[in-house]
């Protein structure tokens, strides 16, 4: 207790400790003018009451009415003073044994200043925040919606011959035996505005909606709703797509457009869950997201017990064996064995062990950004995968603050606009809009932390009732569980398709990016994703029982279908379709520089086995 009574809560300091004057920054910032900061050099004779040693060991907090508070408890009285940071003194006086660890932790940090002040530049710098997000939110936001518009427009280029109803997999029969065997059900087991209209012209209506919408993302013009509106929609189409939008990145995407339509500027979200505080959740979320994604991806791998994972030359493989290789793989498989295995390594360590940084101090989640980004662009020029590196990327972007995209955004007006998305400010205390937020990021947590689980041990040594959960959500996509190539493939099958009008003389059927002609030059067609040619690379894997869609497609050729047929590169047979169809299985590999240099084959190739036996029009 001290006599002296002040205005306002005082917190004295040593005004010649770096690491006291770089935490005391941090705690002006959050508490603003209900703190008065001074060094104990300025003010130590006004309270003579405090032994002068103790202004060497301790900071001190004064209350208004003289109460006095040092070390550990000192700082989180000064904390009370910041809305929603309370809880640190509540942890302190309700919680055993933690005041005491933060005193013992707090004796530390004062007895090695030097030491804890080099750590704080290292992992913070000189600016320890607090750090907002406003630019990135709305640098995230756009480029979601550029790739929300990507996403729509490829498929739309190729619906009618997926699903339309001259396509492969056609939603009308699907959709239809769906409500022949659920009833109403289906409605909440497979949600899509396909139920209205099963008809051609309203299946391309909604990938024509999800990219007027995207637009308005990109806009940044009522980000709220349209975040709403794209998400509905491409769920529709995913539900509806059957397995050509089976992949881990049309899941991807779903779960981060679902978490973004809370992310949005002054979303009703906020406005009813604690204003400001929500956006803080919801960044949390997708940065937890982001975690799963990598480290799911990486441990998938190592407890997959696959051989060429575990000894480093998966990569040995990958480059030919992906579905679609870009021009830079034919390079890469060229390279030495022990570069593959650095480059494992590499990857090992991104996907391991770098997505613990994401939760990180300031300098580690820059660090982890920028390795993880350095990946992408790495599998970005080597394999054609869609949109997913460019969504990982933009996952990526919001580990990085206001701060560092003020300084490379080039312009200050355009700081300045974005600036004026402003948080809803959040009220102090704890309240039942705060009870929202806080049960939001509990259930998503926990999702998330089932699907962790579920990469580590597979869906089936899960506890029943979080199997139960994981059905529960499948058919909404909000959590999903991911890991690409866990186990990787050592040989390439590929399906060549040849037609026939007398059973002797075949040609071959093109397609327009998976490999056929050994002198075809590799695609680069990112972030387009051709989802026929990549579900060809899937059915080479297996056999035409395990893919029935298939069969379909192959009786679609021999009708003619033109939906279909545009799919392709080319017809060869352009009057009239053929009247048998067969299909092939060759092992395809790389050529090397020399086969390459002689002969301009990019592949060579081997006959394996029949896929399918031969079709005419009178097996269908």
């Amino acid at each position: 207790m001290v006599k002296n009574k002040l205005e306002l809560p005082l917190l004295i300091y040593d005004g010649d400790c770096g690491v006291c004057r770089l935490w005391v920054h941090y705690w002006k910032s959050l508490t603003g003018d209900r703190v008065r900061y001074a060094p104990f050099q300025n003010v130590a004779l006004d309270f003579p009451e405090i032994p002068p040693e103790d202004f060497k060991k301790f900071v001190v907090f004064i209350t208004p009415d003289g109460e006095l508070y040092k070390g550990a408890e000192a700082v989180f009285m000064v904390l009370t003073c910041s809305p929603g940071e309370s809880w640190f003194l509540w942890f302190y006086l309700k919680i055993p044994g933690f005041s005491s660890i933060s005193e013992a932790v707090y004796r530390l940090v004062a007895s090695h200043r030097s030491f804890f002040y080099n750590v704080t530049m290292l992992l913070w710098g000189r600016n320890l925040g607090p750090h907002k997000f406003i630019i990135s939110r709305w640098v995230f936001l756009r480029v979601l919606g550029i790739i929300y518009f990507v996403a729509f427009f490829s498929f739309f280029t190729q619906i009618l011959g997926l699903i339309g109803s001259n396509g492969i997999l056609p939603a009308d029969i699907f959709l239809g035996s769906w409500k022949i065997s659920l009833g109403w059900n289906a409605y909440l087991e497979l949600p899509t505005l396909a139920w209205i209209n099963y008809g051609d012209g309203f299946l391309r209506f909604i990938p024509i909606c999800g990219m007027l919408l995207s637009l308005l993302v990109i806009a940044g013009l009522f980000t709220f709703p349209v975040l709403i509106g794209v998400w509905i929609l491409y769920l529709s189409l995913v539900n509806v797509g059957q397995d050509f939008m089976s992949f881990q990145w049309d899941a991807l995407l779903l779960e981060t457009g679902f978490l973004a339509i809370f992310f949005a500027p002054l979303a009703v979200f906020e406005r009813v869950s604690g204003g400001s505080s929500a956006s803080k959740i919801v960044l949390w979320l997708l940065r937890f997201l982001l975690f799963r994604l990598m480290f799911s991806s990486g441990i998938g791998k190592i407890v997959s017990g696959d051989p060429v994972w575990r000894d480093f030359t998966a990569l040995a493989f990958h480059y030919y064996t992906q579905p679609l290789p870009t021009p830079i793989a034919w390079y890469m498989y060229q390279l030495p064995l022990l570069f593959q295995k650095f480059s494992v390594g590499f990857m090992y360590f991104v996907e391991v062990v770098v997505p613990f940084f994401i939760f990180a101090p300031r300098r580690l989640r820059f660090f982890a950004a920028t390795m993880m980004i350095l990946l992408q662009v790495l599998i970005f020029l080597t394999g054609n995968y869609t949109f997913f590196n460019m969504l990982t990327i933009a996952l990526c972007l919001l580990l990085f603050d206001d701060s560092f995209f003020g300084a490379i955004l080039p312009g200050k007006p355009r700081i300045d606009m974005v600036s004026q998305e402003t948080d809803v400010k959040s009220s102090s205390g704890l309240s039942m809009k705060k009870l929202v937020a806080v049960l939001f990021f509990v259930v998503m947590l926990a999702l998330g932390c089932i699907q962790v689980g579920k990469a580590v041990v597979g869906y089936r040594g899960m506890p029943r009732v979080f199997q139960n959960m994981i059905r529960w959500i499948s058919p909404y996509r909000i959590v999903n569980s991911y890991g690409l190539f866990t186990v990787m493939t050592t040989s390439r099958p590929e399906i060549i398709i040849e037609g026939s009008d007398d059973g002797r003389d075949w040609e071959e059927y093109e397609f327009k990016y998976k490999p056929g002609d050994l002198k075809k030059p590799l695609p680069w067609v990112a972030p387009f994703q051709p989802r026929l040619d990549w579900q060809m690379w899937f059915a080479a894997l297996g056999n035409y029982r395990t893919n029935p869609w298939f069969a379909n497609f192959m009786f679609e050729i021999l009708e003619g279908s033109p939906e279909v047929l545009k799919l392709l590169d080319g017809n060869p047979f352009p009057d009239n379709p053929p009247k048998y169809l067969r299909a092939s299985v060759y092992e395809y590999n790389f050529t090397d520089l020399g086969t390459r240099r002689s002969s301009g084959d990019i592949w060579s190739r081997e006959l394996k086995s029949l896929y399918l036996p031969v079709l005419s029009v009178q097996d269908h």
